[in-house]
């Protein structure tokens, strides 16, 4: 699904203009991009939490050059489902379902 098709979903359900249900997904996603960009882990009960994970710094390779580069440490922003939405994703999707197609 995309962001055009979310607005569309929601704004049918609701009944409310496309163009105002935009603005609120975006002000949403905005306010979401802030507090992380703040250091802060966003917690929707229920939905699940986007936060901050740390990765270790490490050895990677050029291998066009063949020489050992060193990367450092860097924070990446991560999405963690809650217990509740990770289940019910179990029990209503199938495995089928899921193909290369899709993803």
């Amino acid at each position: 699904m995309t962001k055009a098709e979310l607005v569309n979903t929601i704004s049918n359900k609701l009944g409310t203009e496309k163009n105002e249900t935009q603005k609120v997904i975006e002000a949403f996603m905005q306010e979401i991009r802030t507090s992380m960009y703040n250091g802060d882990n966003v917690y929707l009960r229920g939905f699940g939490s986007f936060i901050i994970k740390t990765r270790a710094a490490k050895t990677g390779r050029n291998i066009s050059k063949n020489i050992a580069i060193e990367i450092p440490a860097h924070n990446i922003p991560a999405f963690k489902p809650s217990k509740t939405f990770v289940e019910k994703i179990k029990v209503k999707v199938p495995v089928t379902q899921l193909t290369k197609e899709k993803i």
